[in-house]
């Protein structure tokens, strides 16, 4: 399989898994907000680990992904239905942190640029 015809599916994949969640799962258990960061595909395309990012708390966090991986029947048969494959692949879901991790870096830095103007403006007084 050639690496462009699995990013292009997984890129398919990753955004129609995000239709799934957002418009077709009624368990309360999924958060609303809820986004697909990634899908990595194997070169069989017969495993995709899914990568989602869940605004939350931990608790939350861990409840909308036991949610989805008891929901992963589902949205495997609805990719089948949507994306014509030889096999669909077997799905896992997998928590994202980066979106978090990077919304801290942010904080980082503002405060040290903060901290560093605080300085230099308590200094030319």
């Amino acid at each position: 399989m050639t690496e462009n015809r699995v990013r292009r599916v997984a890129e398919q994949i990753k955004k129609d898994i995000g239709a799934i969640i957002n418009y077709e799962i009624k368990d309360p258990g999924v958060a609303r907000l809820t986004s697909v960061t990634d899908v990595d595909l194997s070169r069989d395309l017969r495993h995709a680990a899914v990568y989602i990012s869940i605004y939350g708390s931990d608790a939350e966090k861990e409840e909308t992904l036991q949610a989805l991986n008891r929901a992963a029947g589902f949205i495997r048969s609805e990719i089948g239905k949507r994306i014509r494959l030889r096999h669909t692949p077997e799905i896992n879901f997998r928590l994202d942190n980066s979106i978090e991790y990077g919304a801290y870096i942010e904080r980082v830095i503002k405060s040290l640029k903060e901290e560093e103007n605080d300085g230099q403006d308590s200094g030319s007084g």
